[in-house]
Formats: C-alpha cells, sequence, structure tokens
C-alpha cells in the first residue's frame, strides 16, 4: 500500500502535474483499491474539513498585507533605515541585505515575498560595491529564509493548523532561531567583507540618520501590530492579519501614496490566485493525512526509520532529515501537510514540546527552500534576477552550511526555540 502510494505520486509528477494532483490522486487509489469498506466521498468530506478552520482566515490576509507592501514603498524604507546605522561597518551592505530581510519577513511572512521585495534593490547595491552576482543573490535568498520562522510567517500557521498547535506560541518561539540566522550571516559577511576587501559605504551624521527612522517608524510598526496586539490580548492570530491588511493599505494608499486605490484589485487578485493554491494544497494535504493515518501508513514509516523506543533527540533528528529533504524538492506548506501528521504523534509521546518540533521543521522547510535541487526561493530568484539555475545556486553552500549548524544548534537546544515564549 505504502509502495503504491510513493508510486502513484513520484508518477504523476514525472508526468508534470502541479503537486496537488498527486496530493489528491495517490489518496483516491488507495481508498479506491485497498479500502473496500470506504466511499471515495470521504475524501471530499475531508477536503472540505481541512479548508474550514478559523486559523487559515490568516492566510490569504496576510498574503494580502505582503503584496501590497510589495507593491509600495515599505520595503525601501526599511532599508534606508538599516543602512543608516549598519551600512558604514565593514560588510555593512551585505548585512542591511540581511538586516532587512529580517525585518521585512517580520511584515510578510513569505519568503519569496522578502526575495522580491529586499531582492531587487539590493543586489544592485552589492554588485556596485564589488560583490560577486552570486553572492549577492545566495546572501538574498538565505536572509529570506527567516520569513518563514518569525511572525506572521505562513508556515507557522500551517503547522498549527495540522498539529492542532497555538499560532501566537508559534509565532513567538520563532523569533530566536530567526535572530540567531541574522547573526550568523552578519557575522559572516563582515568576515567576507575584510577577506575580499569590499568597499565601505558612507557613514551617514545623525541627523540623515533621525530623519530615516523617522521615516521608517510606521512600517516598523507591522511587528509591533501582530506580537504585540497578540500577546497583549487586543486580538487573536486571525484578528491581527486583519488589522495587518488595514494597515497596510493605510500606510501606502493614504501616507506613502505609493499605490492608488484603483490599483488594489489587481493586488487582491494576485493574493487571490495564491490564496487559491494554497487552499487546495492545504485540503489535499487533510485528506492525504486522513487516508495515510486510517492505514496505518506512519506506523508502518516510523518503525523502518525509528528505534523501537525512540528518544525525543532520535525523533528530532528523523524529523529534521525527513523535512529538509523533502523541501529541497516540493513546496515547504506541501511537506508540512504531508509529513506532520505522520510524525507529530510520535514526536509527542517521546515527550518533544510541540512548539519546539513546529519550529524545527519550520526551520527545515525555510532551509530547504534555498536549496538545491528545487527550493523555491532559487526559481524565483532566479525569475526576479533573470538569471540561470546554475547562476543563482552557485553562492549558496556558506549559507547552506550556516543554516544546517544552526539547525543542530536548534534541536540539541531547545530554549533557543523557547526562552521568549518562556519570558511571554
Amino acid at each position: 500500500m505504502l509502495w503504491t502510494l510513493l508510486g502513484v505520486m513520484v508518477l504523476l509528477l514525472l508526468l508534470g502535474f502541479p503537486m496537488m494532483i498527486p496530493l489528491i490522486a495517490g489518496p483516491l487509489i488507495i481508498i479506491l483499491f485497498f479500502m473496500d469498506g470506504l466511499e471515495p466521498t470521504i475524501m471530499i468530506q475531508q477536503m472540505v474539513e481541512g479548508i474550514s478552520s478559523y486559523v487559515l482566515i490568516a492566510v490569504p490576509l496576510f498574503i494580502f498585507a505582503a503584496d501590497i507592501m510589495t507593491s509600495g514603498r515599505t520595503s525601501q524604507k526599511l532599508l534606508d533605515f538599516v543602512g543608516a546605522f549598519v551600512g558604514h561597518l565593514r560588510g555593512g551592505y551585505a548585512i542591511t541585505t540581511a538586516a532587512a530581510c529580517t525585518m521585512f519577513g517580520s511584515i510578510s511572512g513569505s519568503t519569496q515575498a522578502t526575495v522580491v521585495a529586499i531582492g531587487k534593490p539590493m543586489r544592485e547595491r552589492l554588485l556596485k560595491v564589488g560583490y560577486k552576482d552570486s553572492s549577492a543573490i545566495a546572501l538574498i535568498i538565505n536572509s529570506s529564509d527567516v520569513a518563514l520562522l518569525i511572525p506572521p510567517s505562513i508556515g507557522m500557521i500551517i503547522y498549527a493548523l495540522v498539529a492542532d498547535a497555538s499560532v501566537g506560541d508559534l509565532f513567538i518561539a520563532g523569533i530566536g532561531p530567526g535572530v540567531l540566522i541574522f547573526i550568523f550571516f552578519a557575522v559572516y559577511s563582515y568576515i567576507y567583507a575584510k577577506i575580499f576587501n569590499i568597499p565601505l559605504a558612507p557613514k551617514l551624521p545623525w541627523k540623515d540618520r533621525g530623519d530615516v527612522t523617522l521615516k521608517a517608524l510606521l512600517p516598523l510598526g507591522f511587528p509591533i501590530i501582530i506580537i504585540g496586539g497578540i500577546y497583549t490580548g487586543q486580538f487573536t492570530p486571525t484578528e491581527a492579519a486583519g488589522v495587518s491588511v488595514l494597515y497596510a493599505l493605510i500606510l501606502e494608499v493614504f501616507i506613502f501614496r505609493s499605490i492608488k486605490l484603483t490599483e488594489i484589485p489587481n493586488i487582491a487578485l494576485s493574493s487571490g490566485i495564491v490564496t487559491a493554491a494554497v487552499f487546495v494544497l492545504v485540503a489535499g494535504g487533510q485528506a492525504f493525512s486522513w487516508v495515510i493515518s486510517f492505514a496505518r501508513i506512519p506506523g508502518m514509516l516510523t518503525d523502518a526509520v525509528l528505534p523501537a523506543d525512540p528518544t525525543a533527540l532520535n525523533v528530532l533528528i528523523i524529523v529534521a532529515i525527513f523535512f529538509f529533504i523533502g523541501c529541497m524538492f516540493v513546496d515547504p506548506i506541501v511537506v508540512i501537510l504531508i509529513l506532520t501528521p505522520i510524525f507529530a504523534p510520535i514526536a509527542t509521546a517521546a515527550g518533544v514540546d510541540p512548539i519546539h518540533l513546529g519550529v524545527v521543521i519550520v526551520f527545515q522547510a525555510a532551509l530547504g527552500s534555498a536549496t538545491p535541487p528545487f527550493g523555491v526561493d532559487i526559481f524565483t530568484a532566479s525569475a526576479v534576477f533573470n538569471k540561470s539555475y546554475l547562476d543563482v545556486i552557485r553562492g549558496t553552500p556558506p549559507y547552506i552550511i550556516m543554516l544546517l549548524i544552526i539547525s543542530v544548534l536548534v534541536i540539541l537546544f531547545e530554549d533557543i526555540s523557547l526562552f521568549l515564549l518562556n519570558i511571554f
């Protein structure tokens, strides 16, 4: 049964079908040929149930808010703000890129939106001061991974839905690993600039820094709204998504005037297309998880890869390996939907904190997003920068190595994920 399921899904992928087709067709074939007592219509029931959760309302709203900001001036104001304070340091341009990706990720929740919004202006700056194109692109796509970890991470929302975990707690828990990634990348950028003698940017006087800071205050309000609003009890994570859309509209349409009201329908249409694809994947993922659970496939799989009485560390290592490899080939949302129902019960039984498990899983999804052969951010960067696949991945090895080291630290020391949550 397991090999039939995998065979059907791999065959359909090789034939060029989008991921949603094998995700639905595989379980349907299992029902038709291996489960005589079940009606195929149960697939429809499970798919509808998969997209009925109140939590999912946040997804299209955060996507819409990110699209509004990507079309406006928010990213440029964040770049100017960060550059004003660290641009003159050794490796300042690269550190500015990493910091801006971190900040924009805390606003958009999307790695691909971050590549587009921060990547375009920063790549030109990096090239002008002497960075190789491959190094600049690698920095951009890997720094954008932070968006999948820190709030309002769409990956965290999907995990929370599948694992029945708290979205707010996951948002807080992802901040520590996200900041750790930035620190690693900033240190590496300093060393790289020193070795290759990258020139320094001019140091801005404090008056200019003050002006830039004032202009960036409103964009910096997004993470305060999301985290502060949730943990002061002003609104739920889903309501925070709605407030983010309203805030983005006020900022870009009425204050910055970078977007006209007549452009909003086209932006909403673009967000709707992305949302539809995500929701079909979520619906298919729910049907897939129900069928494999009913068929006891998770037990078969875990018996094959885990010892008889696994420890928490055993489980986390296997989870990291499976999710990392999976996200190298398939969209992270799909991998979270497919593998979380398999490993979450085993992890809980082994004593793994479900919030820590979520951070480990989403971290691997972020890492896989920028890792060859098929990390989604690689193809986004290829399209945005009009560069070949090989040009995009040429500079990624140092960043992948750093992310793997951080991944090991996150697995071994759960306080990296949970210390902020414990404080709150």
